[in-house]
């Protein structure tokens, strides 16, 4: 199954992520290497590898999707897409002064980051298929949080 995204936004998702990764690599205080997405093989969710201790603050924030509901079954190309967060807020810039309580929201879909989103709520093309979903709250540097905040994965079809 292959999941296309308007060319706009495919330009858009391939930069935002190396954004991430330099920005993570570049408020590591040693020289281990930045955060990546996976563990598990390429486009899987896995955990980053340990950082250094101190050198990321934890969150209490706790990130759940509400829509779709797991396996569901929808119809149409769009997913509508419902998320709730509690014990934080979203901010909309990026920053490096770090708080637990605020940052953004990253979505994944088969594993691979297609969203950084400064809302809770948003609409994602789809086709004919099956797809897992997964939502990260990261700090306001977009870098994940330790340890990391994710909502359980859900899966829903598209007929």
């Amino acid at each position: 199954m292959r999941f296309m995204l308007p060319t706009h936004r495919r330009a858009r998702l391939l930069v935002l992520p190396m954004v991430a990764l330099i920005l993570s690599a570049c408020s590591s205080t040693s020289g281990s290497p930045p955060n990546v997405l996976s563990s598990g093989g390429p486009g899987s969710i896995g955990s980053a590898p340990p950082s250094p201790a101190g050198s990321r603050p934890s969150s209490p924030a706790i990130v759940t999707i509400t829509e779709p509901a797991p396996n569901a079954v929808i119809a149409g190309s769009t997913a509508h897409v419902v998320l709730t967060l509690a014990n934080a807020t979203i901010v909309p810039a990026t920053s490096t002064n770090l708080r637990p309580d605020q940052g953004h929201l990253h979505l994944y879909v088969d594993g691979v980051l297609v969203s950084m989103n400064y809302g809770l709520v948003q609409d994602l093309p789809v086709h004919p298929g099956t797809y897992s979903l997964k939502a990260e709250f990261v700090a306001a540097d977009h870098a994940p949080f330790d340890p990391r905040v994710w909502s359980p994965q859900i899966v829903f079809t598209v007929k």
